[in-house]
C-alpha cells in the first residue's frame, strides 16, 4: 500500500521559512518524478516544485529563488525548503508521485503537471500571514 505522508507545515509571518517533508512508502515501482503541489481556498491546484530521478528540477515562477527541493532516496523522502513566504504562498501542499512501471522520465515541461502524477498525499496547511 502506497502511502504518502507530509509533514512541516504551519503558521509563519510573511518573510519566514518553512520546510516541508514528504515520507513515501510502498510505491510499486521507483518514482520517475516527484513534487509538489498547492491548492489555495478557490483556486486550481497547481504545480510548484518538482525532481526527477536524474535530479533535474522544475520550478513555477512564482516560487523561483525562494523554493527548493530535494530528494533523500535513500530515506525515501521529498523535501521543499520555502524561504521568503508570502501570503500568497497560503494553501494546502500535497506532494505527489509519479511511479509506473516502465514509466518514461516526463519531460520537463510536464513536471509540474498534475497528471504527471498518480499516487498522492493527503497535504498539509501553510498559512503565511502579511
Amino acid at each position: 500500500q502506497v502511502h504518502m505522508v507530509e509533514s512541516g507545515g504551519g503558521s509563519v509571518q510573511g518573510g519566514g521559512s518553512l520546510r516541508l517533508s514528504c515520507a513515501v512508502s510502498g510505491l510499486p515501482y521507483a518514482s520517475v518524478c516527484l513534487g509538489w503541489f498547492r491548492q489555495a481556498p478557490g483556486k486550481v491546484r497547481e504545480g510548484v516544485a518538482a525532481i526527477r530521478n536524474d535530479g533535474r528540477t522544475s520550478y513555477a515562477d512564482s516560487v523561483k529563488g525562494r523554493f527548493t527541493v530535494s530528494r533523500d532516496n535513500a530515506e525515501n523522502k521529498l523535501y521543499l525548503q520555502m524561504n521568503n513566504l508570502e501570503p500568497e504562498d497560503s494553501g494546502i501542499y500535497s506532494c505527489a508521485a509519479a511511479s509506473y512501471l516502465g514509466g518514461p522520465t516526463p519531460s520537463i515541461s510536464h513536471m509540474l503537471a498534475g497528471t504527471t502524477y498518480n499516487y498522492w498525499g493527503q497535504g498539509t496547511q501553510v498559512t503565511v500571514s502579511s
